[in-house]
């Protein structure tokens, strides 16, 4: 048992021994711990104590460095206005000096002064920023007025009339004016002339309007816009009013157009069509290229400065055009009307162009107004003229049944007509439709249907029928002649054509049975026989014959055939049938009948009457003197009475 305890004792002791070193540990880091504790808390109350110590020097470093700050950008502020002083002393060095030395430098001197006024309004705790404001208010006003005095003079000198040859120059070749004298040529109508090529005239040098534009630029800023719009009309519209002059356009009220004899009035609207080109091609574009390059930037303003130059030279172009469609119109008119409207149409889409903006809605509205007055005034003449050319009654037939002047006036009239086959179709809707069932003609093309009405009225004054239808032939072929030898031939169709040969003729034939029927008579055995002498031309036909039967044969038939035959190369020598071809055809129907009927007669009864006394009294022609007299037959009275 006592070495069981002491075995006990001796495992005890190591492990107290380590148990009483792990306390002593413990103790010694508790003691530590407390004792940074301790220290710790000492410092946290050293460190408040500095700091309370050290915040009157924080709170006298925070102001001294703002305080410093202040002071850098009070200096910046006197150094900014520093140098706006000196850039106002450069601006006004310039300035004084004036555009003209060197107006670059002048326009850069004006920006300056912007930005100079600009930097003052904006230092109000600047106690002198007024007074300087003012200051540099009035050098800028002072400086924005000499640009304007500038302004004026530039675009004043550089604003002279074009002369004519100038403006020729800058046309197609083909409508350039004659050599030989100022006439301008006719202008190629429909797209040849749209599509031709001008040349726009340099009104006013490139360089100057770059000058002119900057200018612009700086008044307009400056508040001067009226100013400027007021330069530009005074400076440019007297030019252009003074080119359109030179090239002869003349101020003419609707009194001065209707006292003009019709050749003098034709060439001055012939004129009047080639200067409405030239004013709107050339120099109406030229003044458009001249607005929008000193207004690039101030559209409205340009719009405004183009209509102000232009007023004028469009009212004295469109015053002409109203004063002729407003005045009274003759069917010879119609065509220039023609030619009037076909140039404000061809225009059209240019002056719109041109003229655009709220400025120039009266300048277009204007020119919109004359093309339809002229438009009207067309219609208006060719229904006046068709209505005359059916009523007319101022010529009676003419004597010799040749074509009426009314006839080839009116079909000159109408191939004329088609030229304008275009221009027709805007006036006339229905210019360009022919209904074949019911041959009714175009609109434009009535006329001839009433110059045929009218043929048949004056055919009705012939106490001759044979004339009547020698009359309505000639007349009607030349119609047909007309068409056919003109575009007009593929207007109407093949149809109206052939119905109206047909109906030549239908009179050729009536012609030359009611004309040569007697004749022909005396030349048939149907007519002997039935006078009652059958026996004795039977015995005639075997060389036998009473005196009687000689007699009757001699007296009642050939003496009887040479009257009324010389009777109708009396008369019908004096006809005309002007047409070489009609009539050719007209005098072998007639010896295609007559001559072999001659020939018969004079061969069978001929000998009845050679065994008597004088046979030539009685057998006076030949069937070759007969042709020979045919030939004469419709060469008209001069040129019979020549002849004899």
């Amino acid at each position: 048992m006592a070495g069981l305890g002491a075995m006990g004792a001796a495992a005890d002791d190591p492990l107290s021994k380590k148990a009483a070193l792990m306390r002593d540990s413990l103790q010694k880091c508790q003691t530590i711990t407390d004792s940074m504790v301790s220290t710790l808390g000492s410092f946290d109350h050293r460190l408040s104590a500095l700091e309370s110590a050290m915040r009157p020097t924080q709170i006298r470093t925070n102001s001294i460095r703002k305080a410093s700050q202040n002071i850098d950008k009070t200096l910046k502020v006197a150094e900014d206005i520093r140098a706006q002083f000196d850039v106002y002393g450069q601006a006004e060095t310039i300035i004084l000096k004036g555009p003209h030395e060197d107006l670059q430098s002048y326009l850069t001197a004006i920006d300056m002064l912007r930005g100079n006024t600009h930097f003052f309004s904006r230092c109000k705790n600047y106690k002198g920023y007024e007074g300087v404001l003012n200051k540099t208010n009035n050098l800028l006003a002072n400086a924005i007025s000499k640009l304007e005095e500038e302004f004026k003079q530039l675009i004043t000198s550089y604003s002279k009339p074009l002369k004519p040859e100038h403006l020729f120059k800058c046309l197609p070749v083909s409508m350039r004016p004659s050599p030989e004298g100022h006439h301008l040529h006719n202008h190629p109508s429909g797209n040849s002339a749209d599509s031709a090529v001008y040349t726009l005239p340099t009104l006013i040098p490139l360089k100057v309007l770059m000058l002119l534009h900057n200018l612009a630029n700086q008044v307009i800023q400056g508040g001067h816009q009226q100013e400027v719009l007021r330069t530009y009309k005074n400076a440019r519209f007297p030019a252009l009013d003074e080119s359109l002059q030179k090239l002869g356009v003349e101020k003419l009220s609707k009194d001065d157009i209707q006292k003009m004899p019709w050749e003098a009035l034709e060439a001055k609207i012939g004129n009047w069509i080639h200067f409405m080109r030239i004013a709107v091609k050339l120099l109406f574009a030229g003044e458009r290229k001249v607005c929008d390059q000193i207004f690039e930037g101030f559209e409205t303003l340009g719009d405004q400065c183009f209509a102000e130059a232009t007023t004028s030279s469009v009212s004295m172009l469109l015053s002409f055009g109203d004063a002729v469609a407003n005045s009274k119109m003759l069917p010879e008119k119609l065509f220039v009307i023609l030619d009037m409207y076909e140039i404000m149409r061809g225009l059209h889409s240019e002056i719109e162009y041109l003229f655009k903006g709220t400025a120039c809605t009266e300048i277009r509205e204007s020119a919109l107004g004359l093309m339809k007055r002229l438009a009207r005034t067309a219609q208006e003449t060719f229904g006046g003229f068709e209505d005359a050319v059916e009523k007319d009654a101022t010529k009676p037939a003419v004597s010799d049944g040749t074509v009426h002047p009314l006839t080839s006036y009116v079909m000159s009239y109408a191939k004329y007509l088609f030229e304008y086959q275009s221009t027709l179709k805007q006036l006339f809707p229905g210019f360009a439709t022919v209904d074949e069932s019911n041959y009714q003609l175009p609109d434009a093309f009535r006329i001839m249907q009433a110059l045929q009405t009218n043929l048949e009225g004056k055919s009705k004054q012939y106490r001759d029928p044979a004339l009547m239808h020698l009359f309505l032939m000639n007349n009607i072929h030349y119609m047909v002649r007309s068409v056919r030898g003109s575009e007009a031939k593929d207007l109407l169709g093949d149809d109206w054509v052939q119905r109206h040969r047909r109906i030549v003729q239908q009179h050729a034939n009536q012609y030359r049975r009611i004309a040569w029927s007697k004749v022909l008579q005396c030349l048939s055995v149907q007519g002997l026989t039935s006078s009652g002498g059958s026996s004795n031309l039977s015995g005639a036909d075997g060389g036998h014959g009473s005196g009687a039967s000689r007699a009757m044969v001699k007296d009642r038939w050939f003496k009887t055939f040479n009257m009324q035959f010389e009777e109708l190369h009396q008369k019908q020598s004096h006809w005309t049938v002007p047409d070489p071809e009609l009539q050719e055809s007209l005098r072998l129907a007639v010896a295609e009948v007559l001559l072999p009927a001659y020939r018969s007669f004079v061969n069978r009864f001929g000998p009845l009457v050679e065994s008597g006394k004088t046979p030539q009294k009685y057998i006076k022609y030949t069937v070759e003197d007969l042709e020979h007299m045919l030939g004469e037959f419709f060469e008209g009275k001069s040129r019979n009475e020549t002849k004899r």
